[in-house]
Protein backbone atom coordinates (compact mmCIF):
# COMPACT_ATOMS: atom_id res chain seq x y z
CA UNK A 1 0.00 0.00 0.00
CA UNK A 2 1.39 3.40 -1.23
CA UNK A 3 1.66 5.77 1.35
CA UNK A 4 -0.46 9.16 1.11
CA UNK A 5 0.72 12.34 -0.53
CA UNK A 6 3.25 13.68 1.75
CA UNK A 7 4.01 11.21 3.99
CA UNK A 8 7.56 9.72 4.24
CA UNK A 9 8.37 6.43 3.28
CA UNK A 10 8.68 3.61 5.67
CA UNK A 11 12.54 2.71 6.11
CA UNK A 12 13.66 -0.32 4.26
CA UNK A 13 10.90 -0.02 1.46
CA UNK A 14 13.33 0.64 -0.85
CA UNK A 15 12.09 3.69 -1.99
CA UNK A 16 13.76 7.44 -2.39
CA UNK A 17 13.70 9.85 0.99
CA UNK A 18 13.40 12.80 -1.58
CA UNK A 19 10.13 14.21 -1.72
CA UNK A 20 8.49 14.93 -5.41
CA UNK A 21 8.33 18.27 -6.79
CA UNK A 22 5.60 19.05 -8.65
CA UNK A 23 6.25 20.54 -12.48
CA UNK A 24 5.86 23.92 -12.45
CA UNK A 25 3.75 26.14 -15.33
CA UNK A 26 5.85 27.37 -17.50
CA UNK A 27 5.63 30.03 -20.66
CA UNK A 28 4.63 28.19 -23.87
CA UNK A 29 7.04 27.52 -26.61
CA UNK A 30 7.73 29.93 -29.49
CA UNK A 31 7.20 28.34 -32.87
CA UNK A 32 10.02 28.28 -35.03
CA UNK A 33 10.69 30.89 -37.51
CA UNK A 34 10.07 29.45 -41.18
CA UNK A 35 13.55 29.26 -42.62
CA UNK A 36 13.88 30.97 -45.85
CA UNK A 37 14.06 28.82 -49.34
CA UNK A 38 14.91 29.56 -53.00
CA UNK A 39 17.61 32.59 -53.84
CA UNK A 40 16.69 34.23 -51.01
CA UNK A 41 18.52 31.55 -48.55
CA UNK A 42 21.51 32.48 -50.80
CA UNK A 43 21.48 36.27 -50.84
CA UNK A 44 23.88 38.15 -48.91
CA UNK A 45 23.07 41.08 -46.70
CA UNK A 46 23.62 44.57 -49.20
CA UNK A 47 26.94 46.54 -48.67
CA UNK A 48 27.90 50.14 -48.49
CA UNK A 49 29.87 51.58 -51.32
CA UNK A 50 32.90 52.93 -49.91
CA UNK A 51 31.92 56.44 -51.02
CA UNK A 52 28.83 56.24 -48.88
CA UNK A 53 30.95 55.68 -46.32
CA UNK A 54 33.47 58.32 -47.17
CA UNK A 55 30.17 60.58 -46.74
CA UNK A 56 29.89 59.18 -43.46
CA UNK A 57 32.78 59.99 -41.94
CA UNK A 58 32.95 63.09 -43.80
CA UNK A 59 29.77 64.23 -42.05
CA UNK A 60 31.10 63.16 -38.53
CA UNK A 61 34.01 64.80 -38.84
CA UNK A 62 32.34 67.51 -39.71
CA UNK A 63 30.61 68.01 -36.51
CA UNK A 64 34.02 67.87 -34.70
CA UNK A 65 36.71 71.26 -34.82
CA UNK A 66 39.63 69.41 -36.35
CA UNK A 67 37.11 68.42 -39.04
CA UNK A 68 35.69 72.05 -39.75
CA UNK A 69 39.50 73.36 -39.92
CA UNK A 70 40.39 70.90 -42.19
CA UNK A 71 37.25 71.92 -44.39
CA UNK A 72 38.09 75.40 -44.29
CA UNK A 73 41.99 74.48 -45.00
CA UNK A 74 41.04 72.68 -48.18
CA UNK A 75 38.25 75.44 -49.54
CA UNK A 76 41.01 77.95 -48.56
CA UNK A 77 43.65 76.65 -50.46
CA UNK A 78 41.11 75.66 -53.32
CA UNK A 79 40.30 79.44 -53.79
CA UNK A 80 43.68 81.02 -53.82
CA UNK A 81 45.14 78.12 -56.27
CA UNK A 82 42.49 79.01 -58.52
CA UNK A 83 42.92 82.49 -58.64
CA UNK A 84 46.55 82.12 -59.71
CA UNK A 85 45.59 79.46 -62.14
CA UNK A 86 42.68 82.06 -63.72
CA UNK A 87 45.18 84.91 -63.62
CA UNK A 88 47.92 83.24 -65.30
CA UNK A 89 45.56 82.19 -67.85
CA UNK A 90 43.77 85.34 -68.41
CA UNK A 91 47.22 87.02 -68.41
CA UNK A 92 49.00 84.95 -70.40
CA UNK A 93 46.60 84.99 -73.42
CA UNK A 94 46.74 89.21 -72.95
CA UNK A 95 50.44 89.40 -72.98
CA UNK A 96 50.34 86.74 -75.95
CA UNK A 97 47.93 89.67 -77.96
CA UNK A 98 49.65 92.40 -76.74
CA UNK A 99 52.87 91.17 -78.49
CA UNK A 100 50.88 90.30 -81.73
CA UNK A 101 50.23 93.90 -81.94
CA UNK A 102 53.77 94.75 -81.87
CA UNK A 103 55.60 92.21 -83.73
CA UNK A 104 53.25 90.14 -85.90
CA UNK A 105 50.10 92.31 -86.69
CA UNK A 106 50.78 95.64 -86.91
CA UNK A 107 53.70 95.21 -88.92
CA UNK A 108 51.87 92.96 -91.45
CA UNK A 109 49.30 95.68 -91.67
CA UNK A 110 52.04 98.33 -92.75
CA UNK A 111 53.73 95.81 -95.22
CA UNK A 112 50.23 95.32 -96.83
CA UNK A 113 49.83 98.76 -96.80
CA UNK A 114 53.62 98.78 -98.46
CA UNK A 115 52.67 96.69 -101.25
CA UNK A 116 49.44 98.71 -102.24
CA UNK A 117 51.68 101.58 -102.29
CA UNK A 118 54.58 100.06 -104.17
CA UNK A 119 51.89 99.13 -106.76
CA UNK A 120 50.31 102.33 -106.85
CA UNK A 121 53.95 104.15 -107.15
CA UNK A 122 55.07 101.74 -109.85
CA UNK A 123 52.02 102.41 -111.88
CA UNK A 124 52.68 106.34 -111.42
CA UNK A 125 56.58 105.63 -112.11
CA UNK A 126 55.31 104.00 -115.50
CA UNK A 127 53.21 106.66 -116.79
CA UNK A 128 56.04 109.27 -116.07
CA UNK A 129 58.38 107.19 -118.22
CA UNK A 130 56.07 106.81 -120.74
CA UNK A 131 55.37 110.24 -121.07
CA UNK A 132 58.87 110.99 -121.15
CA UNK A 133 59.08 108.60 -124.53
CA UNK A 134 62.93 108.45 -125.37
CA UNK A 135 63.78 110.89 -122.73
CA UNK A 136 62.88 108.69 -119.99
CA UNK A 137 65.73 109.15 -116.81
CA UNK A 138 67.16 106.65 -115.31
CA UNK A 139 65.74 107.88 -111.81
CA UNK A 140 61.93 107.01 -112.69
CA UNK A 141 63.20 103.90 -114.41
CA UNK A 142 64.43 102.77 -110.86
CA UNK A 143 62.19 103.89 -109.05
CA UNK A 144 59.66 101.35 -110.68
CA UNK A 145 61.69 98.88 -110.55
CA UNK A 146 62.30 99.66 -106.83
CA UNK A 147 58.74 99.37 -106.33
CA UNK A 148 57.86 96.07 -108.09
CA UNK A 149 60.67 94.61 -106.03
CA UNK A 150 59.31 96.25 -103.21
CA UNK A 151 55.64 95.03 -103.49
CA UNK A 152 57.09 91.12 -104.73
CA UNK A 153 59.46 91.29 -101.51
CA UNK A 154 56.28 92.05 -99.50
CA UNK A 155 54.02 89.53 -101.10
CA UNK A 156 56.69 86.84 -99.71
CA UNK A 157 56.10 88.42 -95.93
CA UNK A 158 52.23 88.53 -96.34
CA UNK A 159 52.15 85.04 -98.05
CA UNK A 160 54.46 83.52 -95.06
CA UNK A 161 52.29 85.39 -92.13
CA UNK A 162 48.95 84.28 -93.98
CA UNK A 163 46.75 81.48 -92.13
CA UNK A 164 46.42 78.83 -95.15
CA UNK A 165 43.31 78.67 -97.05
CA UNK A 166 42.41 82.15 -95.84
CA UNK A 167 41.25 85.29 -98.09
CA UNK A 168 44.52 87.03 -97.18
CA UNK A 169 45.94 83.96 -98.90
CA UNK A 170 43.87 84.23 -102.03
CA UNK A 171 44.90 87.83 -102.29
CA UNK A 172 48.29 87.28 -102.13
CA UNK A 173 48.11 84.78 -104.78
CA UNK A 174 46.26 86.95 -107.05
CA UNK A 175 48.83 89.19 -107.10
CA UNK A 176 51.46 86.98 -106.94
CA UNK A 177 50.20 86.17 -110.36
CA UNK A 178 49.06 89.32 -112.00
CA UNK A 179 52.17 91.40 -111.05
CA UNK A 180 54.32 89.41 -114.29
CA UNK A 181 51.42 90.21 -116.42
CA UNK A 182 51.23 93.79 -115.21
CA UNK A 183 55.21 94.21 -116.02
CA UNK A 184 54.84 92.47 -118.96
CA UNK A 185 52.07 95.08 -120.46
CA UNK A 186 54.48 98.01 -119.69
CA UNK A 187 57.51 96.76 -121.25
CA UNK A 188 55.28 96.12 -123.95
CA UNK A 189 54.29 99.87 -123.90
CA UNK A 190 57.72 101.06 -123.33
CA UNK A 191 59.24 99.02 -126.19
CA UNK A 192 56.61 100.42 -128.89
CA UNK A 193 56.29 103.71 -127.34
CA UNK A 194 60.23 104.29 -128.38
CA UNK A 195 59.66 103.12 -131.77
CA UNK A 196 57.05 105.94 -131.95
CA UNK A 197 54.45 103.69 -132.21
CA UNK A 198 50.97 104.65 -131.18
CA UNK A 199 49.82 101.13 -130.24
CA UNK A 200 52.19 101.58 -126.58
CA UNK A 201 49.62 104.33 -125.43
CA UNK A 202 46.99 101.24 -125.40
CA UNK A 203 49.33 99.25 -123.77
CA UNK A 204 49.90 101.61 -121.05
CA UNK A 205 46.11 102.23 -120.50
CA UNK A 206 45.96 98.35 -120.40
CA UNK A 207 48.07 97.56 -118.32
CA UNK A 208 46.88 100.58 -115.96
CA UNK A 209 43.38 99.03 -116.22
CA UNK A 210 44.49 95.47 -114.86
CA UNK A 211 46.35 97.80 -112.18
CA UNK A 212 43.15 99.84 -110.99
CA UNK A 213 40.79 97.26 -111.64
CA UNK A 214 42.58 93.46 -110.27
CA UNK A 215 45.59 94.79 -108.48
CA UNK A 216 44.99 97.49 -106.24
CA UNK A 217 41.64 95.90 -105.48
CA UNK A 218 43.34 92.64 -104.26
CA UNK A 219 46.28 94.87 -102.78
CA UNK A 220 43.50 96.67 -101.05
CA UNK A 221 41.59 93.56 -99.68
CA UNK A 222 45.04 92.30 -98.27
CA UNK A 223 45.09 95.68 -96.38
CA UNK A 224 41.71 95.55 -94.99
CA UNK A 225 42.01 91.99 -93.90
CA UNK A 226 45.26 92.80 -91.98
CA UNK A 227 43.79 95.58 -90.39
CA UNK A 228 41.23 93.76 -89.26
CA UNK A 229 43.56 91.12 -87.60
CA UNK A 230 44.96 93.83 -85.86
CA UNK A 231 41.79 95.22 -84.75
CA UNK A 232 41.14 91.90 -83.46
CA UNK A 233 44.44 91.51 -81.42
CA UNK A 234 43.72 94.81 -79.63
CA UNK A 235 40.26 93.49 -78.93
CA UNK A 236 41.98 90.33 -77.16
CA UNK A 237 44.86 92.23 -75.39
CA UNK A 238 42.29 95.00 -74.02
CA UNK A 239 39.84 93.67 -71.58
CA UNK A 240 39.98 93.40 -67.93
CA UNK A 241 40.30 89.66 -66.06
CA UNK A 242 36.95 90.29 -64.63
CA UNK A 243 37.04 86.31 -63.74
CA UNK A 244 40.58 86.78 -61.74
CA UNK A 245 39.45 89.62 -60.28
CA UNK A 246 36.59 88.02 -58.55
CA UNK A 247 38.62 85.42 -57.92
CA UNK A 248 40.92 87.12 -56.31
CA UNK A 249 38.32 89.04 -54.69
CA UNK A 250 36.53 86.13 -53.10
CA UNK A 251 40.24 84.79 -51.62
CA UNK A 252 40.35 87.57 -50.26
CA UNK A 253 37.34 87.78 -48.38
CA UNK A 254 37.52 84.10 -47.27
CA UNK A 255 41.00 84.54 -45.95
CA UNK A 256 39.43 87.06 -44.15
CA UNK A 257 36.54 84.88 -42.52
CA UNK A 258 39.17 82.50 -41.77
CA UNK A 259 41.27 84.42 -39.52
CA UNK A 260 37.97 86.34 -37.56
CA UNK A 261 36.81 83.44 -36.90
CA UNK A 262 40.50 81.85 -35.99
CA UNK A 263 40.80 85.20 -33.63
CA UNK A 264 36.84 84.69 -31.88
CA UNK A 265 37.79 81.11 -30.93
CA UNK A 266 40.96 81.72 -30.01
CA UNK A 267 41.60 85.48 -28.70
CA UNK A 268 44.92 85.43 -31.16
CA UNK A 269 45.41 88.39 -33.39
CA UNK A 270 47.15 86.61 -35.62
CA UNK A 271 47.68 83.53 -37.86
CA UNK A 272 50.87 83.61 -39.51
CA UNK A 273 50.15 81.21 -42.04
CA UNK A 274 46.62 83.31 -43.31
CA UNK A 275 48.36 86.59 -43.14
CA UNK A 276 50.89 85.20 -45.51
CA UNK A 277 47.98 84.06 -47.71
CA UNK A 278 46.79 86.94 -47.44
CA UNK A 279 49.35 89.21 -48.45
CA UNK A 280 50.08 86.71 -51.44
CA UNK A 281 46.91 87.03 -53.30
CA UNK A 282 46.49 90.86 -52.42
CA UNK A 283 50.00 91.08 -53.91
CA UNK A 284 48.71 89.24 -56.88
CA UNK A 285 45.42 91.02 -57.29
CA UNK A 286 46.96 94.45 -56.53
CA UNK A 287 50.01 93.36 -60.01
CA UNK A 288 46.97 92.16 -61.96
CA UNK A 289 45.03 95.17 -61.65
CA UNK A 290 48.06 98.16 -61.84
CA UNK A 291 49.81 95.82 -64.16
CA UNK A 292 46.57 95.60 -66.62
CA UNK A 293 45.72 99.12 -66.01
CA UNK A 294 49.33 99.97 -67.14
CA UNK A 295 48.98 97.72 -70.36
CA UNK A 296 45.73 98.90 -71.30
CA UNK A 297 46.41 102.21 -71.32
CA UNK A 298 50.03 101.84 -73.41
CA UNK A 299 48.06 99.71 -75.91
CA UNK A 300 45.07 102.05 -76.19
CA UNK A 301 48.04 105.10 -76.62
CA UNK A 302 49.27 103.23 -79.27
CA UNK A 303 45.92 102.48 -81.56
CA UNK A 304 44.38 106.26 -80.38
CA UNK A 305 47.98 108.05 -81.66
CA UNK A 306 49.62 105.11 -83.45
CA UNK A 307 47.45 102.86 -85.61
CA UNK A 308 44.64 105.74 -86.54
CA UNK A 309 47.68 108.19 -87.48
CA UNK A 310 49.41 105.37 -89.66
CA UNK A 311 46.05 104.61 -91.04
CA UNK A 312 44.80 107.75 -92.27
CA UNK A 313 49.03 108.69 -93.14
CA UNK A 314 48.63 105.44 -95.18
CA UNK A 315 45.28 106.64 -97.06
CA UNK A 316 46.47 109.69 -97.90
CA UNK A 317 49.89 108.59 -99.28
CA UNK A 318 47.90 106.02 -101.77
CA UNK A 319 45.28 108.91 -102.77
CA UNK A 320 48.30 110.68 -103.90
CA UNK A 321 49.70 108.12 -105.50
CA UNK A 322 46.37 107.63 -107.13
CA UNK A 323 46.00 111.15 -108.13
CA UNK A 324 49.57 111.40 -109.90
CA UNK A 325 48.96 108.74 -111.86
CA UNK A 326 45.61 109.83 -113.21
CA UNK A 327 47.69 113.29 -113.53
CA UNK A 328 50.01 111.30 -115.86
CA UNK A 329 47.08 109.19 -117.67
CA UNK A 330 44.92 111.92 -118.63
CA UNK A 331 48.31 113.17 -121.23
CA UNK A 332 48.81 109.50 -122.00
CA UNK A 333 44.95 108.95 -123.24
CA UNK A 334 44.60 112.79 -124.59
CA UNK A 335 40.82 112.63 -124.63
CA UNK A 336 40.74 108.28 -125.54
CA UNK A 337 39.10 107.84 -122.36
CA UNK A 338 35.51 109.56 -121.14
CA UNK A 339 33.27 109.03 -118.87
CA UNK A 340 29.90 110.69 -118.13
CA UNK A 341 29.51 112.23 -114.74
CA UNK A 342 26.88 114.70 -113.29
CA UNK A 343 25.28 114.77 -116.09
CA UNK A 344 28.02 115.71 -118.94
CA UNK A 345 30.93 113.84 -120.75
CA UNK A 346 34.60 114.82 -119.10
CA UNK A 347 38.33 113.05 -119.46
CA UNK A 348 38.27 109.81 -117.20
CA UNK A 349 41.12 110.17 -115.83
CA UNK A 350 41.20 114.09 -115.01
CA UNK A 351 37.99 113.39 -113.52
CA UNK A 352 39.65 110.31 -111.09
CA UNK A 353 42.45 112.87 -110.55
CA UNK A 354 39.85 114.94 -109.18
CA UNK A 355 38.62 112.34 -106.83
CA UNK A 356 41.31 111.58 -105.26
CA UNK A 357 42.55 114.74 -105.02
CA UNK A 358 39.48 115.31 -102.41
CA UNK A 359 40.34 112.04 -100.61
CA UNK A 360 43.78 113.60 -99.95
CA UNK A 361 42.44 116.48 -98.82
CA UNK A 362 40.22 114.68 -96.26
CA UNK A 363 42.78 111.62 -95.33
CA UNK A 364 45.37 115.17 -94.41
CA UNK A 365 42.65 116.73 -92.17
CA UNK A 366 42.20 113.73 -90.52
CA UNK A 367 45.91 112.68 -90.32
CA UNK A 368 46.32 116.63 -88.50
CA UNK A 369 43.53 116.08 -86.08
CA UNK A 370 44.74 112.37 -84.96
CA UNK A 371 48.34 113.85 -84.66
CA UNK A 372 49.29 114.68 -81.33
CA UNK A 373 52.85 116.63 -80.99
CA UNK A 374 54.73 119.19 -82.92
CA UNK A 375 56.90 116.22 -85.12
CA UNK A 376 53.39 114.66 -86.51
CA UNK A 377 51.59 117.85 -87.55
CA UNK A 378 54.62 119.81 -89.31
CA UNK A 379 54.89 117.55 -92.09
CA UNK A 380 51.47 116.68 -92.22
CA UNK A 381 50.94 121.05 -92.77
CA UNK A 382 53.34 120.56 -94.89
CA UNK A 383 51.88 117.96 -97.22
CA UNK A 384 48.94 120.43 -97.26
CA UNK A 385 50.44 123.01 -98.47
CA UNK A 386 52.12 120.88 -101.08
CA UNK A 387 48.75 119.52 -102.09
CA UNK A 388 47.17 123.01 -102.39
CA UNK A 389 50.04 124.16 -104.60
CA UNK A 390 49.67 121.28 -106.70
CA UNK A 391 45.80 121.87 -107.37
CA UNK A 392 47.11 125.44 -109.08
CA UNK A 393 49.47 123.92 -111.38
CA UNK A 394 47.16 121.05 -112.15
CA UNK A 395 44.80 123.75 -113.32
CA UNK A 396 47.14 125.69 -115.43
CA UNK A 397 48.62 122.60 -117.12
CA UNK A 398 45.22 121.44 -118.14
CA UNK A 399 44.00 124.71 -119.59
CA UNK A 400 47.33 124.36 -121.51
CA UNK A 401 45.94 121.07 -122.91
CA UNK A 402 42.89 122.57 -123.35
CA UNK A 403 44.04 125.11 -125.89
CA UNK A 404 46.07 122.23 -127.85
CA UNK A 405 49.49 123.31 -126.02
CA UNK A 406 50.51 119.74 -125.35
CA UNK A 407 54.20 119.99 -125.24
CA UNK A 408 53.54 122.94 -122.56
CA UNK A 409 51.17 120.99 -120.84
CA UNK A 410 53.83 118.10 -120.41
CA UNK A 411 56.20 120.14 -119.20
CA UNK A 412 54.07 121.80 -116.75
CA UNK A 413 53.59 118.20 -115.48
CA UNK A 414 56.74 116.12 -115.87
CA UNK A 415 59.29 119.02 -116.00
CA UNK A 416 62.53 119.68 -114.40
CA UNK A 417 61.07 122.91 -112.28
CA UNK A 418 57.90 124.14 -111.60
CA UNK A 419 55.68 121.00 -112.52
CA UNK A 420 53.24 119.33 -110.73
CA UNK A 421 55.83 116.38 -110.03
CA UNK A 422 57.82 118.32 -107.38
CA UNK A 423 54.59 119.23 -105.68
CA UNK A 424 53.78 115.35 -106.08
CA UNK A 425 57.35 114.77 -104.97
CA UNK A 426 56.87 116.83 -101.94
CA UNK A 427 53.81 115.45 -100.18
CA UNK A 428 55.16 111.51 -100.38
CA UNK A 429 58.42 113.37 -98.87
CA UNK A 430 56.51 114.82 -95.91
CA UNK A 431 53.98 111.58 -95.80
CA UNK A 432 56.84 109.37 -95.55
CA UNK A 433 58.35 111.73 -92.96
CA UNK A 434 55.17 111.21 -91.10
CA UNK A 435 55.19 107.94 -91.34
CA UNK A 436 58.22 107.15 -89.63
CA UNK A 437 57.59 109.34 -86.87
CA UNK A 438 54.04 107.76 -86.14
CA UNK A 439 55.57 104.56 -86.26
CA UNK A 440 58.07 104.87 -83.59
CA UNK A 441 55.10 106.49 -81.14
CA UNK A 442 53.35 103.51 -82.23
CA UNK A 443 56.01 100.91 -80.88
CA UNK A 444 57.07 103.27 -77.91
CA UNK A 445 53.37 102.92 -76.69
CA UNK A 446 53.11 99.33 -77.56
CA UNK A 447 56.07 98.33 -76.22
CA UNK A 448 55.02 99.81 -73.18
CA UNK A 449 51.97 98.11 -72.68
CA UNK A 450 53.28 94.96 -73.54
CA UNK A 451 56.17 94.95 -71.00
CA UNK A 452 53.52 95.80 -68.20
CA UNK A 453 52.68 92.16 -68.76
CA UNK A 454 56.26 90.89 -68.51
CA UNK A 455 56.31 88.30 -65.49
CA UNK A 456 52.59 88.60 -64.54
CA UNK A 457 51.39 85.35 -65.67
CA UNK A 458 54.30 83.28 -63.81
CA UNK A 459 54.15 85.70 -60.59
CA UNK A 460 51.24 85.10 -60.34
CA UNK A 461 51.30 81.10 -60.62
CA UNK A 462 54.24 81.50 -57.82
CA UNK A 463 52.40 83.71 -55.74
CA UNK A 464 49.41 81.83 -55.66
CA UNK A 465 51.31 78.13 -54.70
CA UNK A 466 52.85 80.23 -52.18
CA UNK A 467 49.47 81.44 -50.74
CA UNK A 468 48.15 78.59 -50.69
CA UNK A 469 50.93 76.73 -48.68
CA UNK A 470 50.83 79.94 -46.54
CA UNK A 471 47.15 79.27 -45.93
CA UNK A 472 47.30 75.48 -45.45
CA UNK A 473 50.52 75.92 -42.53
CA UNK A 474 48.02 78.48 -40.77
CA UNK A 475 45.17 75.94 -40.61
CA UNK A 476 47.52 72.91 -39.87
CA UNK A 477 49.05 75.21 -36.80
CA UNK A 478 45.30 75.61 -35.35
CA UNK A 479 44.67 71.42 -35.88
CA UNK A 480 48.06 71.15 -34.04
CA UNK A 481 46.68 71.91 -31.04
CA UNK A 482 43.77 69.35 -30.98
CA UNK A 483 46.56 66.49 -30.76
Amino acid sequence: MNPPNGSAAPPGSGASTVPAVPPQPGPPPRPAAPRPTGPAAQAAPPRRTAFAEGVDRLRASATTEPGRLRAIGAVLALLVVAFGAVTAWQTAERAAAADAVLHRSQPLSSAAADIYRSLADANTAASSGFLAGGQETAATRERYERDIDTAAAKLVTAANNAEPGSASTGAVTKLNTLLPEYKGLVERARTYNRQGFPVGGAYLRYANQKMQQEMLPAAEDLYKRENQRLRDDYGDATPYPWAAIALGALALAALAWAQHRTYRRTNRVLNHGLVAATAAVTAVLLWLVVGHTLARAGLNDSYDHGVRSLNALHDARIASLKARGNENLTLVARGAETVKRGGETVDRYDSDFAEEMGLLGRDLARAARIADDGAGREPVASAEGNMAEWKKRHTAARAQDDNGNYRQALAMVIGAEGATGECFDSVDANLAKALDHEQDEFRRAAGDGSDSFDGLPVGAAVLAVLGAAGALSGIGRRLSEYR
